[in-house]
């Protein structure tokens, strides 16, 4: 029998590449129920956008995900109010905390925060958590831009619905 001098390296190299595939794969999966969840819940609630707020730090964020009614309506990769988003805050959605503004001109919040649903032109917004054993992955949030929106307890037990599917897939625990 004759002992290739490859053959180590060649098997470590075919894990390393299976590690790599099984990772794409996970993160296709969750792509495709990242945008199953927000589709769902845009066309069911019948508002104007529905978005994946990811934290990849410390309260840090972005945007990841959207389903739009219009194309022009797109805040793709766009942070948070940084300086409204503080501890307080995330301690509440931390625990749990549902938010729904049926009018943002109406609703007693801070003026940053007021400022920075204006600039994405949100009349009314919904938000719940999403949250895994080690913490807050990410906010689910519905936004309407054409003018306020009640939002019924139905509307914000879909969206809970959508949180809890997102939080306990597997392949999103392990990321």
């Amino acid at each position: 029998m004759q002992i290739h001098p490859h053959s180590e390296f060649n098997h470590s190299r075919e894990q390393g590449l299976q590690k790599l595939l099984d990772r794409l794969v996970k993160t296709m999966q969750r792509d495709e129920l990242v945008r199953q969840t927000t589709s769902q819940l845009r066309e069911s609630l019948q508002v104007d956008r529905v978005v994946l707020y990811y934290f990849y730090g410390q309260w840090q964020g972005q945007v990841t995900f959207e389903s739009l009614s219009s194309k022009e309506l797109s805040i793709l990769g766009s942070t948070g109010p940084d300086d409204c988003f503080n501890n307080e805050y995330a301690a509440l959605y931390l625990s749990g905390r549902v938010r729904a503004i049926a009018d943002i001109e109406l609703e007693p919040i801070e003026p940053c925060h007021r400022d920075f649903l204006r600039n994405m032109q949100v009349s009314a917004n919904l938000v719940v958590p999403i949250l895994i054993p080690r913490g807050l992955w990410g906010l689910l949030t519905a936004h309407h831009c054409q003018g306020p929106h009640h939002w019924s307890p139905s509307d914000i037990e879909m969206m809970q619905t959508g949180a809890q599917t997102l939080a306990t897939a597997p392949y999103i625990l392990e990321s």
